[in-house]
C-alpha cells in the first residue's frame, strides 16, 4: 500500500516555520513527507532537511517523495525522542527550525495489520516501531486492571476506565484478546447503551489511550520539545502540530514556561532567580484549520498548531 498522508494546517505550519534558502531543518515526524516537501524546496540552495521516522514504511515513501532533493536531505530510522543526537549526528551543533507532526498517520491507521483503527479488524499492535517494544496486546493481557484503568483514564480521557478495565480482565480470563474487534466488542459490553449514542465511537478513546501507553507518546514529546529548543539557533523556530487535549496542553505548557522561566516571588521589585527566556510564543491561541481545509481532509478537524521562536537573552 502507498504511504498516503494528507498534510494538515500546511500553509500555516510552513509559514510559521519561516523556512529560508540555505536553512537546516528537522522533520521530526517524517511520514510521507507532506510538510516535508515543501521545506525541502524552500530551502535550496544550500540547505539541509533532516527527516526522522520510526516507522519503515513511511521511511521508504519519503526517500521516494524527496528524490529529487536527495543530495540536501537526510532521512533517519530513529524515534524523535533523540533528536538532539540526530542532529548531533548528522554533523549540526544547532538548526533553523523544527517540526513535529504529532500522532499516528492516516496510513497507519488505514492499514489493517498495525491494529491502530477501530474500524478495521486487525491484530492488537499499535507500534509506531513494529520492530521493537510492547504490543497493545501485550499490555491489555499482561497490565493490571488498576494500570489499565489508569491508562485509559489519564490517556484517553474516558469516563468508563473503570468498567472497560474490568470487563478487559474479565473477557482476558476467558480467552487472550488478539484482535481490535475483539477489544472492541468488550468496550462495547462495558459502557451503557446510552452512552454509546452519544460522543463518536465508543473505542475511540480507549484506542487513543493504548496507542499513547504502547509508544510512550507523551513523555516523548515532553523530551523531544525540550531538546527541540536548546537546539534552535537564535531566531531559530519550532512548530507542532498535535490532535488531542493531552499533547496540546504539554505544548502549551512547555511553550509558556521557557517564555516565562522567572521563579522570583511576584512582590519582588527585580528578577533575582537568573532564569533568562528562552522562547517567543509565536502562537497565543492554538492555529486551527480553515473551512476550506475541513472539507478536503476530515483528519484537520481536531488539529492544532502552536509555534515559538528561540530568542537570546540579550534580544529581551
Amino acid at each position: 500500500m502507498e504511504f498516503v498522508h494528507i498534510p494538515v494546517l500546511f500553509k500555516e505550519t510552513i509559514d510559521y516555520l519561516n523556512v529560508k534558502p540555505g536553512g537546516i531543518y528537522v522533520d521530526c515526524t517524517l511520514g510521507g513527507a507532506g510538510h516535508s516537501s515543501e521545506i525541502a524546496r524552500r530551502i535550496q540552495p544550500g540547505g539541509v532537511l533532516i527527516g526522522i521516522d520510526q516507522d519503515q514504511n513511511a521511511i521508504e515513501a519519503a526517500g521516494r517523495k524527496l528524490a529529487e532533493y536527495k543530495e540536501s536531505v537526510i532521512i533517519v530510522k530513529d524515534n524523535f525522542r533523540n533528536l538532539k543526537r540526530v542532529i548531533q549526528n548528522a554533523g549540526f551543533e544547532k538548526v533553523d527550525g523544527i517540526l513535529m507532526d504529532i500522532g499516528v498517520s492516516s496510513h497507519q491507521i488505514d492499514e489493517d495489520e498495525r491494529g491502530f483503527s477501530y474500524m478495521n479488524d486487525g491484530p492488537l499492535d499499535m507500534r509506531m516501531d513494529t520492530t521493537k517494544g510492547m504490543t497493545a496486546k501485550d499490555l491489555l493481557n499482561n497490565a493490571s486492571q488498576q494500570e489499565l484503568k489508569r491508562i485509559i483514564k489519564d490517556y484517553g480521557e474516558e469516563r468508563w476506565a473503570d468498567r472497560i478495565a474490568k470487563f478487559i480482565c474479565d473477557e482476558r480470563e476467558k480467552y487472550e484478546i488478539v484482535t481490535t474487534f475483539q477489544l472492541v466488542d468488550i468496550i462495547k459490553m462495558a459502557i451503557p447503551a446510552a452512552a454509546r449514542r452519544e460522543g463518536g465511537h465508543p473505542a475511540k478513546r480507549t484506542f487513543q489511550a493504548l496507542r499513547i501507553a504502547v509508544n510512550d507518546e507523551l513523555n516523548v514529546l515532553e523530551t523531544a520539545l525540550q531538546d527541540a529548543v536548546e537546539m534552535l539557533k537564535d531566531g531559530g523556530r519550532v512548530a507542532v502540530i498535535t490532535f488531542h487535549s493531552l499533547e496540546d496542553r504539554i505544548v502549551k505548557n512547555i511553550f509558556n514556561q521557557l517564555e516565562r522561566p522567572c521563579t522570583c516571588p511576584p512582590e519582588l521589585p527585580v528578577c533575582v532567580c537568573g532564569k533568562e527566556p528562552k522562547l517567543k510564543v509565536l502562537t497565543r491561541k492554538p492555529i486551527t484549520a480553515s473551512e476550506e481545509e475541513l472539507e478536503v481532509n476530515s483528519r484537520s478537524k481536531s488539529a492544532k498548531l502552536r509555534a515559538a521562536e528561540r530568542v537570546s537573552s540579550k534580544k529581551l
